[in-house]
């Protein structure tokens, strides 16, 4: 059995020069930087082409689509967002109707706008109070949702769901994929932060095993591979492959990275070779967190019947902070604080929470480090006397933070270039948007092109405004395009 890393390094020792591309030539003295300049070719014989792979790659694929369970697997080195670009547009036609989770990451949106389709969305309810969190935590879709949707809807050409979600969350994908089957049709997964799932009887299983026909998964983002690593797997014959394969080829770089391939086929490995002691060490850390985190008073770690243990949730939204003033404490400045002071950088924050991303490459000293700032900061934290001032925030059940309205499909929006104007984005509740307005991360958008801003995401968005956050997709900032009509 050949490994692509491998070989590369045998190229590198072998003497062999090169009179092709890349121009560094295999030569890091030029720019002194440590970089592996060593390893990184192009196509050259006996080491394949991503585009045709008929050797060392396929192959290297094929291994990929044993560990996941799935009938067969690509190598994506232009991320997540390349799967599901490819996918979407391969399981769909021109002007089609999509039926998309609205909490979609923005690669799915565009895909969208790209293909002239008309999104139907399935709107996420927001988990209460009473589930352990105060905010704008989406919850997971639920089976019941997609089926009404596609019995309201039967044009529908295929459907996209988000799970996990960027905050952890897990939908029943099981049943969601036999409500779609149903209908005939495919169901497109965006598992990128669940590439650890299927891998211990700690997560759950992956999409692969649990019917999904398109599972899409960032390998860089919950396992040991370089940023901009991912794969696309397909199973079952409602998805038409050959048209997925197709935009593979159009949307990945025609020079593919060799580094980046390398890295994928070495996560790989490790994965097929040393998964149990990867995570039996990895959970056990894992599991002694938790433990250790579960007893905070004002701070709060979210848990779930069904969620992505592996992030860790840190709920800040019955706190308050008590220095001259009585004042919410916020996950913005959790994020900031853990940063500043003791040096640990999240991977998000919201006003009500904070995410901490862990993996297998994580560390006990690394560990420990987040779980004594937590605490120390949980101690000082004064207690909540005013209760009022989180409940005026409170939602309740069944709410839902999306509650806009589809008026136009992306290709009407761009009929209507000449009737549009800027407005301030405090005063945008009721006119239809021309933009997007989201916070990245996560990158979901709040608000999408075409549909009719309401008076809560205009809210929200001021929300987070005042708690520090960038809106980013407009392009003025402050100010966002709407049609002059309202």
């Amino acid at each position: 059995m050949e490994y692509l890393y491998d070989k590369l390094k045998k190229l590198e020792n072998s003497g062999v020069y090169g009179f092709h591309m890349p121009g560094h030539k295999r030569n890091g003295m030029l720019t002194g930087a440590d970089l592996p300049y060593g390893i990184d070719i192009t196509e050259i014989d006996g080491f394949d082409d991503l585009h045709h792979a008929e050797g060392i790659l396929r192959d290297a694929q094929k291994r990929a689509a044993e560990v996941w369970h799935a009938e067969e697997s690509h190598y994506l080195i232009n991320g997540s967002t390349v799967g599901l670009l490819s996918a979407v547009l391969g399981c769909t036609k021109r002007g089609d109707r999509i039926l998309m989770a609205r909490n979609c990451h923005k690669s799915v949106y565009n895909a969208v706008f790209l293909n002239e389709l008309h999104p139907v969305y399935l709107y996420p309810h927001l988990l209460s109070s009473g589930e352990g969190v105060q905010g704008d935590l989406n919850g997971p879709v639920t089976a019941l949702q997609v089926e009404q949707a596609l019995e309201n809807d039967p044009d529908i050409s295929a459907v996209v769901i988000t799970s996990p979600t960027y905050d952890g969350v897990v939908s029943d994908i099981r049943g969601i994929a036999e409500r779609v089957h149903r209908k005939g049709i495919p169901l497109i997964l965006d598992e990128a932060h669940g590439a650890h799932f299927g891998l211990h009887p700690y997560f759950p299983k992956n999409g692969n095993e649990l019917g999904a026909d398109v599972v899409i998964h960032s390998l860089h983002k919950t396992l040991p591979s370089l940023t901009q690593t991912a794969l696309l797997h397909m199973n079952g014959s409602l998805v038409d492959r050959e048209r997925v394969h197709m935009y593979l080829d159009i949307l990945q770089s025609s020079s593919p990275s060799y580094v980046l391939m390398a890295s994928l086929d070495e996560c790989v490995r490790l994965m097929k070779e040393k998964r149990d002691e990867t995570f039996g060490r990895y959970v056990d850390m894992l599991q002694r967190t938790r433990e250790q985190l579960k007893d905070l008073e004002h701070l709060s770690l979210w848990e779930s019947s069904d969620y992505d243990r592996s992030k860790l949730l840190i709920s800040t939204a019955g706190c308050i902070e008590n220095r001259g003033e009585i004042k919410k404490y916020t996950g913005k400045q959790l994020y900031e604080q853990l940063r500043q002071k003791y040096f640990l950088q999240l991977e998000m924050s919201t006003p009500d929470y904070a995410i901490a991303m862990t993996a297998p490459g994580d560390t006990e000293k690394g560990m420990d480090r987040l779980t004594e700032a937590l605490k120390e900061i949980d101690s000082k934290l004064a207690e909540d006397t005013k209760n009022e001032l989180n409940h005026a925030k409170m939602r309740d059940d069944g709410d839902q933070l999306y509650e806009n309205v589809q008026i136009y499909s992306s290709g009407e929006i761009n009929k209507l270039r000449n009737k549009r104007k800027r407005i301030s984005l405090d005063a945008c509740a009721g006119y239809v948007s021309t933009e997007y307005a989201y916070i990245y991360p996560p990158g979901i958008p709040l608000i999408v092109p075409g549909e009719q801003i309401s008076e809560k995401i205009m809210d929200q968005i001021a929300e987070y405004q005042e708690a520090g956050f960038d809106i980013r997709g407009i392009r003025e900032t402050g100010r966002i395009e709407v049609l002059d009509n309202g």
